[in-house]
């Protein structure tokens, strides 16, 4: 830490006053913009820029920049000494949380359950109808003045498979449900019962994924998803099928996948990759039956007024000393 910062945090803490005994929210939107924040703590609005606001040893509730490299949003944690909250705006924590292994025990770790579901769930479908009515196919033959008609597949009366059944797997069936589709599978890392029908465990997809005409990869990225949609996986799914993945890259096994598309056997509609960004000359870029949105499911307007409402819940719940929702991890 330079001099001049030093300076900086010294002259930001005098002017405080009293609020040094307040607890220290560093947040990337800025306070004055979200409603019902508790008055009894002090924020601070840092976006990942090279400046922090304040000494970083004063921030006890860190929310993560959005949309920011790992490096940008794990860059102040090595010095929040006193940190006791960091909350993610993403639903996935793999961006942050191997930064969490030099802090105090018992700091939590918070994700954005919910605050990406419609948009998410958007995409799925968008990506879903735009592969099987051949879109991307219509646009170029558009950019080339040509009219490239043809039967097409639709959705209704298609088998879907839901591999990760949360929230955005709840959200996605919601939106399928108008599209007549004739069965949707749910998988999640455990069995359960929903009122739309039974969610099966991830043990049970070798039986499931040869009857789906669609599977949606939408699981968190562990070290038991990933490469999840591998070879094996991957030659389980029915001729022609097609695998849309809004989750995270390294859940698929892009060079496994490679050889299915490339075969012509599978088709695929990703909104993430491995690697990622996806770079030039990548052979995925034009691989046959392959439609790439470069990781868009969750920046869309929907994305801030759900961000504010989970801050200020979330606020409000850790000025009263209430259990904080979506913990996904404590240190220690």
């Amino acid at each position: 830490m330079s001099a001049d910062h030093s300076d900086t945090f010294r002259q930001h803490d005098a002017t405080q006053g009293s609020s040094e005994a307040r607890d220290l929210v560093w947040l990337p939107i800025p306070p004055e913009e979200i409603d019902g924040l508790p008055g009894t703590l002090e924020y601070a609005h840092w976006d990942g820029g090279p400046d922090f606001p304040t000494d970083p040893a004063r921030c006890a509730f860190y929310c993560v920049p959005y949309m920011k490299p790992p490096q940008v949003c794990t860059r102040p944690l090595s010095a929040m000494t006193n940190v006791r909250v960091v909350q993610t705006l993403t639903a996935g924590i793999d961006h942050i949380k191997p930064a969490l292994a030099d802090l105090a025990p018992g700091v939590r770790l918070c994700n954005a359950r919910g605050v990406h579901d419609a948009s998410t769930a958007e995409l799925a479908l968008t990506l879903i109808l735009a592969s099987l009515r051949g879109i991307p196919d219509f646009v170029r033959g558009q950019d080339a003045e040509e009219w490239r008609s043809g039967f097409r597949p639709a959705l209704a009366d298609k088998s879907v498979l839901i591999v990760g059944y949360g929230a955005i797997g709840s959200a996605i069936e919601d939106r399928l449900v108008p599209f007549e589709c004739e069965r949707v599978a749910r998988v999640a890392r455990s069995p359960r019962t929903t009122e739309r029908g039974p969610v099966h465990p991830i043990d049970e997809l070798p039986q499931l994924l040869p009857e789906a005409d669609v599977v949606v990869l939408v699981t968190p990225l562990t070290e038991a998803t990933r490469g999840l949609a591998g070879a094996e996986f991957l030659s389980r799914m029915k001729d022609g099928a097609l695998l849309v993945n809004v989750s995270r890259g390294g859940v698929v096994d892009t060079k496994a996948l490679l050889t299915e598309v490339e075969s012509g056997r599978l088709r695929a509609a990703l909104d993430v990759t491995d690697p990622e960004p996806l770079p030039a000359g990548h052979p995925l870029w034009h691989a046959p039956g392959v439609l790439i949105s470069p990781h868009v499911g969750g920046p869309t307007s929907a994305f801030l007024p759900r961000a504010k409402r989970l801050l200020r819940d979330q606020l409000n719940r850790y000025a009263r000393g209430e259990s904080l929702a979506h913990l996904a991890a404590t240190t220690g």
